[in-house]
C-alpha cells in the first residue's frame, strides 16, 4: 500500500535503531491502512503525528522502547489488553513496544479504525459528554 508521507517524519524514523525503525514503520503502515485520507505531521517540533479530523496517535522512540500514544480518550475499547500505559489517561493511552516485540497489527489497527470513527463523529470529548 502506498500512501503519502511527510519527509520529516521519514526522518525521524531513520534516524532511530534497526529494530525501532522496523516498529514504527509497522505502525506508521497500520495507522494509514486504517483510512486512506490519514494525514502525516511533525508536532512538538519532532514528534511524528498521525491525523484525521483530530489527533488518531504518535510515535516516541525512547532508549529502549517506542511509544505509540492513542488519542482516544480512553473510549476505545481494548479486548486484547494491548494497552501498556495510561489507563486513566484523560487524553492518551499509550502502547510500547520493546525489542523483540511483536506488534498486534489486527488489535491496533481495529483501535485506529475506532480513532478515526470517533473524530468523525466529533471526537472522544464529544462522544464522552454524551455518554
Amino acid at each position: 500500500m502506498t500512501y503519502p508521507t511527510d519527509s520529516r517524519v521519514d526522518a525521524y524514523i531513520n534516524a532511530l535503531p534497526g529494530w525501532q525503525q522496523a516498529v514504527c514503520r509497522e505502525v506508521r503502515a497500520l495507522v494509514h491502512a486504517a483510512d486512506p485520507e490519514v494525514q502525516e505531521t511533525i508536532k512538538r517540533t519532532v514528534q511524528p503525528y498521525f491525523v484525521l479530523q483530530g489527533n488518531i496517535c504518535a510515535l516516541l522512540a525512547a532508549k529502549d522502547h517506542v511509544n505509540v500514544f492513542l488519542y482516544d480518550g480512553g473510549v476505545v475499547p481494548d479486548p486484547e489488553g494491548i494497552i501498556t500505559a495510561g489507563q486513566g489517561n484523560k487524553t492518551a493511552r499509550t502502547v510500547a513496544f520493546k525489542g523483540g516485540d511483536l506488534v498486534n497489527a489486527r488489535a491496533l489497527r481495529a483501535m485506529f479504525k475506532q480513532i478515526i470513527a470517533n473524530n468523525r463523529a466529533g471526537g472522544w470529548r464529544k462522544l464522552k459528554g454524551q455518554s
